[in-house]
């Protein structure tokens, strides 16, 4: 009776550890996974400024899919090289279920296949901003209300959940 006893306590007591830890396991990764989007965010961002420059992925210059590969290989996130590669890595979602760290991808200049990726910084009810590399400004922020882009959108991928 009394190894039965202790038995139901042990057992009791590692299963209410175990129920505890999960719950603290799931909020401590999502803490991770914001903390980790807003460091690809900054890392991106202190690249504003840095030229274009075909098949760049240095401070010297950045296409747009050298500029994501770069961000998220800095925190050991291995993505494809180019961005037609990339929109097949992560989840396609809905436009207006964009959030801060999803890959957005737009077929320009009349393309038939995704052709251009940028990094979302932003997101509000009608707008979604994001940092790309450009051919005409480098790296720069845009924005989806802009004709351009608005255009040309294609897809939003989310690669860190």
């Amino acid at each position: 009776m009394k190894k039965i006893v202790i038995f139901l306590l042990f057992t009791v007591v590692f299963t209410s550890c175990k129920s505890t830890s999960t719950a603290v396991s799931k909020s401590e990764s999502k803490k991770e996974n914001r903390n980790l989007v807003n460091t690809l965010i900054e890392k991106a961002t202190d690249n504003i400024g840095v030229r274009y420059k075909a098949g760049g992925t240095t401070k010297n210059g950045f296409d747009c899919s050298g500029l994501v590969y770069t961000t998220f290989g800095s925190e050991n996130i291995t993505l494809p090289r180019s961005s037609f590669e990339q929109a097949k890595i992560g989840k396609v979602i809905p436009l207006n279920d964009a959030q801060k760290g999803d890959l957005i991808f737009f077929k320009t200049n009349k393309s038939r296949q995704i052709n251009h990726v940028g990094l979302i910084t932003e997101v509000n009810s009608d707008e979604v901003k994001f940092v790309h590399s450009s051919t005409s400004k480098g790296v720069i922020i845009s924005s989806t209300k802009e004709p351009y882009y608005k255009n040309s959108f294609e897809q939003v991928n989310r690669v860190v959940h």
